[in-house]
Formats: C-alpha cells, sequence, structure tokens
C-alpha cells in the first residue's frame, strides 16, 4: 500500500509541484512611453524681421524684431483698406481721381483711368492682387482728402494698440515717417481678416479679370502673391517692395484645421523665407 502511494505521488503533473504559491496581488502594470517629437528645426532667414503667429491658439511662434520700426511698402495697403471699409460700402461706387497721374512711374496698378466710375469691391481686388497703387489713391480720396484719411488710418492703428506705426501716405511709399513693425502687421491682418473676412478672402485669388462695364474698361489683375500658386493651403494677404523697405509679405495659410499668420520685413527672398516660416510654423503647431 505505501509503495503504491508513493508511485502515485512520483506520477503527478510536475505543474502541480512546481506551481507559485498565490500572493493575492494584482499582476504588474505595465509602463508604456510615449517618445516626444524632436522641435522642428529653426529657419534661418535673412530678413530685418519676422513673425509667426498660431491665429487659433493666439501663440507667437518664431520672431525676428518684431517692434522694431521698418518701412512696410505695400502692406501699407491693409490699413488703407481698412479704414476704406469704415467709411465706404463695397457696393459704392467712386470716381477715379486726376491724382493717379502723379504716381511713381513704377507704381503698381490695376489699370485705373482717370474720370472712370468703379465699385469699391472692384478697388479692393485691385488693392489686393495688383497692389495698385491707382486703386489705393482713389479709395483714400473717395469720401474725403487724403490728408483727413491718412489722419484717420494713424487714428486707427492707435485704436489697435499699434504702437510702433506712422504712416504719412495710403500706399507706402519710403519716407522717414512712414514705418510700422512686424508684430503692428499682425495686429493689422487680424483685423481685417477678422471684421471684413469677404475682402480678405479676395487675397486668395491668383487672378481674375473685372469686366468692362459702360463706366470703366475691363481689368485683368493677377495675384503678385506667388504663394498663392506655388505652396499648398496659402490663403493671403499681402505683398510689397520698395528700394527702402526691401521685400515685404503678410502671408495666411491654413493646412490640417491650423490657420497661421507670418510677417516678413527686408527679405530679400520673401517667398522662400515666407515658405519656410510657414513650414516651421506648421510643425511647431502639431509638435
Amino acid at each position: 500500500m505505501q509503495v503504491w502511494a508513493l508511485t502515485l505521488a512520483l506520477l503527478a503533473p510536475l505543474s502541480t509541484m512546481w506551481r507559485l504559491p498565490a500572493t493575492g496581488l494584482p499582476p504588474p502594470k505595465v509602463a508604456v512611453f510615449e517618445l516626444a517629437r524632436p522641435a522642428p528645426a529653426v529657419p534661418a532667414i535673412k530678413a530685418r524681421a519676422a513673425f509667426v503667429l498660431d491665429l487659433d491658439a493666439g501663440i507667437t511662434l518664431f520672431q525676428i524684431d518684431p517692434h522694431g520700426r521698418h518701412a512696410p511698402a505695400s502692406l501699407t495697403k491693409v490699413v488703407t483698406a481698412l479704414v476704406a471699409l469704415d467709411h465706404l460700402r463695397l457696393d459704392q461706387v467712386v470716381t477715379v481721381p486726376a491724382s493717379i497721374n502723379q504716381l511713381p512711374w513704377d507704381s503698381t496698378r490695376m489699370g485705373l483711368r482717370v474720370g472712370e466710375q468703379v465699385a469699391v469691391r472692384d478697388l479692393m481686388e485691385g488693392l489686393f492682387l495688383n497692389s495698385g497703387n491707382d486703386a489705393a489713391i482713389t479709395l483714400s480720396e473717395a469720401a474725403m482728402p487724403r490728408a483727413t484719411f491718412v489722419g484717420l488710418m494713424n487714428a486707427k492703428v492707435a485704436a489697435l494698440g499699434m504702437a510702433d506705426t506712422h504712416f504719412v501716405n495710403p500706399i507706402g511709399l519710403d519716407d522717414p515717417g512712414h514705418y510700422t513693425s512686424a508684430a503692428d502687421l499682425a495686429e493689422a491682418a487680424i483685423e481685417l481678416t477678422s471684421r471684413y473676412p469677404m475682402v480678405a478672402a479676395m487675397a486668395a485669388t491668383p487672378s481674375l479679370t473685372l469686366p468692362a462695364t459702360a463706366s470703366h474698361h475691363a481689368y485683368p489683375l493677377y495675384n503678385l502673391n506667388q504663394l498663392i500658386r506655388t505652396y499648398p493651403g496659402a490663403t493671403g494677404l499681402k505683398t510689397g517692395w520698395t528700394g527702402r523697405a526691401g521685400g515685404c509679405l503678410i502671408a495666411t495659410a491654413t493646412r490640417g484645421g491650423h490657420h497661421l499668420l507670418v510677417v516678413v520685413l527686408g527679405s530679400p527672398r520673401i517667398f522662400d523665407e515666407a515658405a519656410a516660416l510657414l513650414d516651421y510654423g506648421f510643425a511647431s503647431s502639431a509638435a
């Protein structure tokens, strides 16, 4: 009988002999770690001033001399548009003044002729696509003397808190008393896109022809902002160049639900540098 019991014990499964005693504790949890994305490389640009803003979060993503006072060239016309829109309806028809013939010979123009009658909406198209100095002069003199209009431009920037800005003309011609900063121009662009989105949307049009009417000839317009044709998601906004200002650009773009605004002043390669800053901004927003 003892031999039989010993035999059964030897034949028992090994798993029952070597099972670890129960402790009553739950099995340990496995820690899972997510690798952090590397920070995007900061672009090397040669612009005198630059500003990158995440419009959704209201966060500055990049800046160079954001409050330095610089010549803005035709970026001035964003404020020209704001003041004109405060006093003129888009469907209002105004007369092109003789003063457009006093513009510098190398002025950018939409092609207005003295005495033509043009809707404010069409002038805005010419302002944002061709950067028309003739459109800016017509808008500024449509409802008041030009000096009064420029005074309202300075009142507008003061109301927006643009403390680094002062204008002496509605076009952006070089003058020691005509200056602004990258951060201030971002404020002006935000004001335009938020208060007058229909006008800001005009800056996303690559080209168009405004048809002739009984009061004016046809105006073929071509957007000077190359990013509209080359950068995916580009939506605007305004180009500028003078000898003193160099290349200037306010660029807006949308990607993956993110909205960015870039300001570049005094750049030798405005479109390349603005595109690099947009890429950096989108990479920073996704990080």
